[in-house]
């Protein structure tokens, strides 16, 4: 059975700051294009792979992204409350025609410098909604990042459970084929005896033949779950990793002690992503609000300092500077009576994005409960189903026992004892995949009720 990652566009997030690596990973490469790193072991750990993850994958790479470009909007948006101040400059050569008949140039320098300031003093409260609209984007970017941190992490968790799950096929396959080949010995000195016939020696080849070819089967699904990992944690292919299998929680410890009403309650709680969505739709009310500030007039203050010199006038430079300073300070209001729709326009594209973000709201509400119910039940099932599989793993390995004693009395087929084996083969398999299904099934309730913490993942 194989456990696939589970993945949704909805990742998520503001949660603790990324599990240090530096325990683990020796270096780094240079690039910062680069997402490979360097271990200083090929002995990865699970939470040395959770780590890594974290740090390195392109999803939780993303969201970090994003909560640094919406905290460089809310820098802006505050900005906006401040004045502007420049300064300018100018200076010009004049050329005119001779005077007095002297003989001398009529050209002139002049040179003027000045400052101004600008600051918006009331403009429909749109710098106002215009900052709240940034802060309540990068708190739900913070929540989309910390949703994407659980996404990937239990991804990383559903890998490395895959790869544990086909090493414990593997083991099955491997004790299938030590006791299949001590079989055919026992046949061979039985046929040479003249105590049994050759056609089950020859049955017991095949047998063997075929276990083989199940070892083979085997090794290469859990070598192909091995590469899902080292692809999932962005490592070198070319280097071989041995990840260690971690101790398994006691599967009397997994019954559960919740109900499904509860579950609902505390998924629409925790779920970050449901959270994030909760605050776009925020946001998008803002965007609303803004639209509709741009009917309003805008006061703006305005203030300014200047002074200039001119080589024709009287006086010396810095007397001419003196003698020609000037400031002003004034207000403005602007007052739109016809804008050619466009605030109207705007207002109306407000309003249906924030239509649009409520139905998304809706139904990833929808979504959340209907994931909860089915992992709640899938959940139950899957307890059934292992307490099943050992029941008939139990009882299996007594009846290959008791098939086994009667052939060697002359009582049973070698065909009983093949088939004996074979059940009991099935059951063993069984027993694995319910096993790693109970164990999927926990993480992925916790996965979708928002409770998965990044920090203390266990199989």
């Amino acid at each position: 059975m194989r456990f696939g990652r589970v993945r949704r566009n909805t990742v998520a997030m503001v949660v603790a700051a990324l599990a240090p690596l530096h325990a683990i990973v020796a270096q780094r490469t240079p690039s910062r294009d680069t997402a490979r790193v360097v271990l200083a072991s090929d002995t990865i750990t699970l939470q040395e792979a959770i780590a890594i993850a974290l740090s390195q994958n392109n999803v939780t790479r993303f969201a970090r992204n994003n909560v640094l470009l919406d905290s460089l909007s809310v820098r802006s948006a505050r900005n906006a409350f401040l004045p502007n101040l420049n300064a300018s400059s100018t200076t010009s050569q004049g050329f005119g025609a001779k005077s007095n008949g002297s003989g001398s140039q009529g050209n002139s320098l002049s040179f003027s410098a000045g400052v101004n300031s600008n600051v918006t003093v009331y403009n429909g409260r749109q710098n106002v909604n215009t900052l709240r609209q940034a802060q309540l984007n990068v708190r739900a970017s913070g929540e989309e990042f910390g949703r994407a941190r659980q996404t990937v992490v239990f991804t990383v968790a559903s890998d490395y459970l895959n790869l544990i799950t086909q090493q414990e096929q593997l083991r099955v396959q491997n004790e299938n084929l030590v006791a299949q080949e001590q079989e055919l010995t026992q046949l061979e000195a039985f046929v040479k005896a003249g105590t049994r016939p050759i056609g089950d020696l020859y049955q017991q080849q095949a047998a063997v033949a075929q276990t083989r070819l199940a070892v083979v089967n085997a090794r290469s699904a859990t070598e192909n779950a091995k590469v899902d990992l080292v692809q999932e944690l962005v490592l070198d292919p070319r280097r071989n990793y041995v990840f260690l299998t971690p101790a398994m929680t006691a599967t009397a410890s997994l019954e559960p002690t919740f109900s499904l009403d509860s579950l609902f309650d505390v998924a629409l709680i925790q779920r970050a992503d449901l959270r994030a969505e909760n605050l776009r739709v925020q946001a998008a009310q803002r965007d609303v609000d803004i639209a509709r500030g741009t009917r309003l007039p805008v006061v703006t203050g305005s203030g300014g300092y200047s002074s200039g010199y001119n080589s024709a006038g009287n006086g010396s430079f810095f007397s001419q500077l003196d003698q020609r300073r000037g400031g002003s300070v004034g207000v403005g209001v602007s007052v739109p009576i016809f804008d050619r729709g466009a605030s109207s326009i705007a207002t109306q594209r407000a309003l249906i994005a924030l239509e649009n973000e409520l139905l998304t709201l809706r139904a990833l509400g929808e979504s959340v409960e209907l994931d909860v119910k089915r992992a709640f039940l899938d959940y139950n099932a899957a307890q059934e189903a292992l307490a099943a599989a050992d029941a008939q793993a139990r009882a299996a390995a007594l009846a290959l026992e008791a098939a086994q004693a009667r052939y060697r009395v002359g009582a049973a087929t070698f065909v009983e004892v093949t088939l004996a084996r074979a059940t009991l083969i099935q059951a063993q398999s069984a027993v694995v995949n319910a096993r790693s299904s109970v164990v999927f099934q926990r993480a992925l309730m916790s996965y979708f009720t928002g409770g998965l913490d990044p920090t203390r993942i266990t199989l």
